[in-house]
C-alpha cells in the first residue's frame, strides 16, 4: 500500500480532481457531447437545444471551464467556449500512466 497519499493527494491530482467532479453531472455531460471536434458555441446557442434554463446552462459552463474542461474567449458581447482538448488528454494520460504503474 501506498501510505504517502492517506492524507492528502499529489499537486497534479488536484486539477484532475476538479475535472472528474465536473464531469460527474449528467447535465455537463450533456454539453459536453453537444461539441463537434473544434466548434466554439456560446450560452444561447447551448440553451436552445437544451431542456435548461439560460442561467442554468451558464451556471454549468462555468463549472466545466474553472475546471478545465472547457476554454473560453469573449468577442463582443459573447463568450465562446471550447473543448480543452490538451488538458483533458493530459489528465486522462495522467490516469492510465498510474493504471499502468499499478499492474
Amino acid at each position: 500500500m501506498k501510505s504517502d497519499y492517506t492524507q492528502t493527494i499529489p499537486p497534479e491530482w488536484r486539477q484532475m480532481s476538479k475535472i472528474f467532479v465536473a464531469l460527474g453531472d449528467e447535465h455537463r455531460q450533456r454539453i459536453l457531447l453537444l461539441f463537434e471536434p473544434g466548434e466554439r458555441l456560446n450560452v444561447g446557442q447551448i440553451a436552445e437545444v437544451s431542456t435548461l434554463a439560460r442561467s442554468t446552462v451558464s451556471h454549468h459552463l462555468k463549472v466545466l471551464h474553472e475546471a478545465g474542461v472547457l476554454a473560453s474567449e469573449k468577442i463582443g458581447k459573447e463568450v465562446w467556449f471550447w473543448i480543452d482538448r490538451p488538458m483533458l488528454e493530459t489528465t486522462f494520460s495522467n490516469v492510465l500512466d498510474y493504471l499502468k504503474e499499478s499492474t
